[in-house]
């Protein structure tokens, strides 16, 4: 037999084992959603999370926790609060936002935080620091008073060092007066 027929042979046998996977039914009565009968879409899903728990580098259900902070239609999507100038008072808006973060830090208490204030370029640099830490400790002090653990923040003050808008007018400076939520692994 000459070496033509027998690459043949093997890839025709290479095909047939590749088409042969095993896809067993969803049968309600023999185990239903969840049974050892799942469907693909089920073991797709449980490999997502199994990805998820790799890349947040945590346990399932924690990832799945973090997951919830991605939902656009959720106030955890919402990781940044605005200022007015000159001040660390918290708006209503951010008082919300807040909150909904703050509830879920207390069913959490291994995930932690980094609260980052800042400030926009007018004043000095040693102000705009000062006012960036005063406003990321009025945010914490309002995590604190819904029951989230001092150790599960921390803040760092960045003043103007880290603007995200350049301009150098209200709207820009609207911007960057800011506390910005971070979450640790994320």
């Amino acid at each position: 037999m000459g070496k033509f027929p027998l690459y043949i042979l093997i890839a025709v046998l290479v095909l047939a084992m590749g088409g042969c996977k095993f896809s067993p039914v969803n049968d309600k009565n023999k185990g239903g959603k969840g049974g050892k009968y799942s469907s693909d879409t089920e073991q797709t899903q449980t490999e997502a999370e199994k990805d998820a728990d790799a890349r947040y580098g945590m346990g399932e259900d924690e990832a799945l926790a973090m997951k919830a902070l991605e939902d656009p239609n959720s106030l955890l999507s919402k990781r940044v609060l605005y200022f007015d100038l000159d001040s660390s008072q918290i708006s209503g808006e951010a008082r919300d936002i807040i909150t909904a973060h703050a509830e879920f830090l207390a069913q959490h208490p291994d995930i932690s935080i980094i609260l980052e204030g800042h400030a926009d370029e007018r004043g000095t640099r040693e102000y705009n620091l000062a006012l960036g830490e005063r406003r990321a400790k009025s945010v914490q002090q309002l995590f604190l008073l819904q029951g989230v653990a001092q150790n599960q923040i921390q803040i760092i003050s960045f003043g103007e060092e880290r603007p995200v808008a350049l301009d150098h007018n209200e709207s820009a400076w609207r911007l960057n007066r800011r506390v910005e939520i971070l979450y640790s692994g994320y």
